[in-house]
């Protein structure tokens, strides 16, 4: 239970006006201690509430609250997409030139992801990271991902199906210098589900341009795969605190409306 003494400064933490997702965020790293004093400060003011009569708000705060739910409810309206980012044979090949051992271990839950999406008519978009033999970029990395080679293809138990679409890249971001954008406006999308790895450089690389897009991110934790737990984690985390950038947001509904 809270500490009485304690409870007052709960409350003006709780009511300090901040996203649901960043005070999640501050409390995740503290100890259960300190997570379980934030949930009955939070109780206390769910009971507050119930037995406190209700106040009629305001022309202008009602007609702000009105505004605010209406905005949120055309906000949430999507178009999902699902991105397979980087799944190839030399990133999932034991032993491979830049294995990802994690990788293979989320191959059965991406498979029934996609078989999933496939059956829902859900769009897929494999973004396959590409290099020529002489880019530079082989020189920090090592060699890997070369074109033409066999370690660039898809691994074969989640490879691309008729209908799916296939976007190159050569660098962190899937936008950057590739097609996808242009894949996803003529796929109508403006929701991506981001699979893949590695988490803390391809996905978060990609997820975080898609959201300052305008898109709408999900990265479910069960079909990705970082270096290791720890690098998930961290790269997960910071997501969970970022939504689309709003007026990106509005603009590409917009422009998904017009269309």
């Amino acid at each position: 239970m809270t500490d009485e003494s304690s409870l007052p400064d709960w409350i003006e933490f709780l009511l300090q006006g901040r996203p649901d997702r960043v005070t999640t965020a501050l409390l995740s790293a503290e100890s259960e201690e300190v997570r379980a004093a934030a949930r009955d400060a939070q109780e206390t003011l769910a009971t507050l509430a119930l037995v406190e009569e209700p106040v009629a708000p305001s022309a202008g705060l009602r007609n702000r609250v009105v505004a605010t739910v209406t905005n949120r409810l055309r906000l949430a309206r999507k178009r999902t997409a699902v991105l397979v980012i980087d799944m190839l044979k030399d990133h999932l090949t034991p032993g491979g030139s830049l294995e990802v051992p994690r990788a293979r271990e989320v191959v059965p839950a991406l498979r029934a992801r996609l078989d999933a999406a496939r059956a829902a008519g859900v769009p897929i978009v494999y973004v396959c990271d590409e290099h020529d033999p002489d880019d530079p970029d082989l020189d920090e990395w090592t060699t890997h991902n070369v074109k033409g080679t066999p370690g660039a293809e898809v691994w074969p138990a989640i490879a691309p199906q008729p209908g799916d679409r296939t976007v190159h890249k050569q660098t962190y971001s899937a936008f950057t210098g590739s097609k996808l954008e242009a894949v996803l406006d003529e796929l109508r999308v403006d929701t991506l589900v981001v699979t893949g790895c590695l988490t803390e450089i391809g996905i978060i690389a990609t997820a975080t341009d898609a959201l300052q897009r305008g898109f709408v991110v999900e990265v479910p934790p069960d079909s990705q795969a970082g270096a290791s737990v720890q690098a998930e984690q961290a790269a997960l985390g910071m997501l969970s605190v970022m939504p689309p950038y709003g007026a990106a947001r509005r603009e590409r509904l917009a422009r998904l409306a017009a269309a």
